[in-house]
């Protein structure tokens, strides 16, 4: 979900476990050479989309790392396809305040560009739990953790799941 921290964590995770780090928004934005947020305005959500499903099937058959995907990226069943391909999910779960509190000044989210953003973004959680809820990890969080407690979190998890090779998961 925005603002769960994605970016941030998925950041700390690949500096700790010396791998490559990519944003599949980045990426688009990249290709497109226009921002998300202009690529919703011209183009719409599901023109949008179907970039978003070309790009993350690129980027999971190149090497191992990190990826952080954008929120509605794994509403799609096909993206959920190509991700159980290609890696493990995680979905990083904080709570609708949380989620609040860091996307509330941004005016960079598109599909909170309503007259209520955040009764938007609470029916989007209630949308969207029940299909994040299909990722293979749930990593609870919250305000008061911190970036590298999530991501040092994370990578005992995958280790303990055995999604990490041998030494791996003990990242300094």
């Amino acid at each position: 979900m925005m603002g769960a921290g994605k970016t941030a964590v998925g950041t700390e995770v690949a500096r700790l476990l010396g791998r490559p780090y990519t944003d599949s928004d980045d990426e688009i934005e990249r290709a497109a050479n226009m921002t998300i947020t202009e690529i919703f305005a011209r183009d719409g959500e599901e023109f949008f989309r179907a970039r978003e499903s070309e790009v993350l099937a690129r980027i999971l058959a190149g090497p191992p790392g990190i990826v952080s995907t954008g929120g509605g990226a794994w509403i799609r069943p096909e993206n959920r396809r190509i991700i159980r391909a290609g890696g493990v999910s995680v979905w990083i779960d904080a709570d609708l305040e949380t989620l609040w509190n860091r996307v509330r000044l941004r005016a960079t989210r598109p599909l909170l560009m309503t007259p209520n953003p955040h009764e938007t973004l609470a029916a989007m959680v209630d949308q969207r739990r029940p299909v994040y809820a299909k990722a293979d990890l749930r990593l609870l969080t919250s305000d008061r953790d911190t970036v590298d407690g999530t991501a040092r979190r994370m990578i005992e998890m995958l280790a303990a799941n055995g999604f990490l090779t041998k030494g791996e998961g003990n990242a300094r």
